[in-house]
């Protein structure tokens, strides 16, 4: 790994001895891990075992309450959750043992980026999620930041601003937007022009502008790197928010989203890099997990090939707390889902307190 983030002929950057401690405090950790229990859901993994059921949602709430002092804040994307009312969701996800989740507007009848919403739809959603003691951590603004037509990308930001706006009545500070691609049939499909000059200035001035649009509401904005689109890499993550220069434009990290073709063989230095690029920026992560590189990751957590134990132990080096986002799974596969990553953090805070 040493050889290839070293730059400059040879010399040591500041950069390269960041990414070599970080490198360190991790292999150190997951030294603990691979120590700790054998014959655990990691070691069935690796050998594409299915992994054994998780307990009840009743189960799962009782441990959460009683263990209380979790590394890193679970959370799930409302829309897991296809019951037709915005309080049904909330309820299974209370079931669930969850308090946090990511709030998409279509959860609440109205389109994912709404032209409008109504103070009393705002009232209503922060009412009965505080009923349940749940947090709303973040709104999902996501639209085709870099298409083709310049009309759609100013329509986009538009209803991002009406997100926006909505935010500090909700009771949250983030959004969740994606960089987009020239495709035009969907947003997380690739195309050969997204490496294109073109592209990416288009890219850079929608997200400067819905940065703008963001910042008088005190709404931080958290992009992911995703290998169909425009930023395809954490390297080009680095480079956006370095363009943008803004404290309001921030990271999502989905690790299942990262392996271009022929890159998840090196799993750990892909991770390890992009931690060292933009580690200190993330604000939110994902939980999902991947099958093969080249595309997006699509499986459930814990049911694909990502190393959790690397991924969530750079997590914890970095300093992110949560919210670490359920999503890509069924209801059916949620309870199972939450206990493979609490067992997972449970053993990168055991590992880390050593």
């Amino acid at each position: 790994m040493y050889d290839r983030i070293r730059e400059n002929n040879g010399r040591w950057t500041r950069r390269d001895l960041l990414r070599a401690a970080g490198a360190v405090t991790v292999g150190a950790t997951l030294a603990k891990i691979a120590r700790a229990e054998p014959g655990n859901s990691a070691a069935k993994q690796q050998k594409n075992e299915p992994l054994t059921p998780g307990p009840s949602p009743t189960d799962h709430a009782a441990h959460g309450a009683r263990e209380g002092n979790s590394i890193m804040q679970i959370g799930i994307l409302l829309g897991t959750f296809k019951g037709p009312t915005l309080e049904t969701r909330l309820d299974a996800v209370k079931a669930c043992g969850l308090d946090c989740v990511q709030l998409s507007m279509n959860c609440a009848g109205l389109p994912l980026l709404p032209d409008e919403i109504t103070p009393e739809l705002i009232a209503r959603i922060r009412r009965e999620a505080a009923a349940r003691g749940i947090q709303l951590a973040s709104v999902q603004g996501t639209f085709n930041m870099c298409h083709p037509d310049a009309a759609e990308r100013r329509a986009g930001v538009r209803r991002l601003g009406v997100l926006a706006a909505a935010c500090p009545a909700l009771g949250t500070s983030k959004i969740h937007i994606c960089t987009g691609t020239r495709n035009r049939g969907g947003m997380w499909e690739r195309h050969p022009d997204n490496n294109s000059p073109e592209a990416w200035r288009d890219m850079v001035a929608c997200v400067g502008a819905a940065v703008e649009i963001a910042k008088p509401y005190g709404v931080t904005l958290g992009f992911e790197p995703e290998v169909n689109n425009v930023v395809d890499s954490a390297k080009k993550a680095r480079r956006l928010m370095d363009e943008v220069g803004s404290e309001h434009l921030k990271l999502t990290m989905d690790a299942a989203n990262l392996f271009h073709a022929g890159e998840l063989a090196h799993m750990s230095e892909v991770l390890d890099q992009a931690f060292a690029l933009v580690g200190k920026d993330i604000v939110m992560a994902h939980a999902k997990d991947v099958s093969h590189d080249g595309d997006a990751g699509h499986e459930a957590a814990g049911h694909g090939k990502l190393d959790y134990d690397r991924y969530l132990s750079l997590l914890h080096a970095y300093g992110f707390k949560g919210p670490l986002f359920l999503h890509g799974l069924s209801e059916a596969q949620v309870p199972g889902c939450v206990a493979f990553l609490r067992e997972k953090l449970a053993r990168v805070a055991a590992a880390a307190s050593k």
